[in-house]
């Protein structure tokens, strides 16, 4: 997988998640353990979730099918025809977890929320999902794995600095472009009351439209701002940073527990052995 700008950060949030996943006692043990114990924990481990999985409504048997939106980049993005990113690798190594084989449907963001609580195309949600409480009120959220902040960007000729952002930001005439249904949305709408929030479906969409000098900002979260910059949009640049400390999370369907638990329950082990670190920081 590409190595991004943003590891440092992101590798710093998810090893403090991973203390807390790790909380929970019996890593020693487990490491001091002969390479037979060990063998034998695994195979327990393995036969504990494929023994969940089988509890687990799916909308294709034997398969976890993912509803996600790929123009997240570095969490989720489409190359060529493949998924890659660091959340598509997190919902294989998932997979693995509980023996299934793992799918991902092309879902606009703001949509997810309703086509997992339908449960008829897709069974979970994984595109960046921030936890919110009115998110819950339609869709259950598995325990968050990592966090990102919010961030805005212009063009470096745009007379913005980081010294003025918060000021000329919050103007009329400025318009700011967000991914409809997302945090950053309703960060942009909160933090610049006087600017007009354009809604985009996707945010190589509003990238595009910044470089092409429709619209005057970018705001969504900071890792995809990073790595948006580091490639096509070099000339572009941030001019503010929000510490928002946004949790992801996978969701899932109301009327699935099963699939939530089983989920969580493999989270917490891919914290406990390092997974979920690794994936973070590659």
């Amino acid at each position: 997988m590409k190595k991004y700008l943003v590891l440092a950060a992101l590798a710093v949030m998810v090893a403090a998640l991973a203390l807390v996943g790790c909380s929970s006692g019996g890593s020693s043990a487990s490491a001091s353990a002969s390479g037979s114990s060990a063998s034998a924990s695994a195979s327990s481990e393995a036969a504990s979730s494929s023994a969940a999985a089988a509890d687990i409504k799916l909308v294709t048997e034997g398969t976890l099918t993912f509803a996600t939106s790929p123009d997240f980049p570095p969490f989720e993005s489409d190359e060529g025809g493949e998924f890659v990113g660091y959340e598509i690798e997190l919902a294989k190594a998932l997979g693995d977890k509980l023996g299934l084989e793992v799918k991902f449907e092309v879902t606009d963001f703001d949509s997810i929320f309703t086509a997992v609580a339908a449960g008829t195309k897709v069974d979970a949600g994984i595109s960046g999902i921030s936890i919110k409480p009115e998110r819950e009120e339609i869709v259950d959220f598995t325990t968050s794995y990592v966090e990102d902040n919010q961030s805005v960007a212009v063009m470096k000729n745009s007379g913005i600095t980081k010294e003025n952002a918060a000021e000329e930001l919050n103007k009329e005439g400025v318009v700011i472009a967000v991914q409809a249904g997302t945090t950053g949305a309703d960060y942009a709408a909160e933090t610049f009351p006087k600017a007009k929030v354009v809604e985009y479906k996707n945010n190589n969409d509003s990238f595009a439209d910044m470089q092409a000098g429709n619209v005057t900002a970018v705001c969504t979260n900071l890792a995809v701002v990073q790595n948006m910059l580091a490639g096509t949009y070099s000339d572009a640049e941030i001019v503010l940073q929000d510490a928002t400390a946004e949790p992801y999370a996978i969701v899932v369907s109301k009327d699935n527990p099963a699939l939530r638990d089983a989920l969580n329950k493999a989270l917490e082990e891919l914290q406990a052995d390092g997974t979920i670190a690794k994936i973070f920081s590659e």
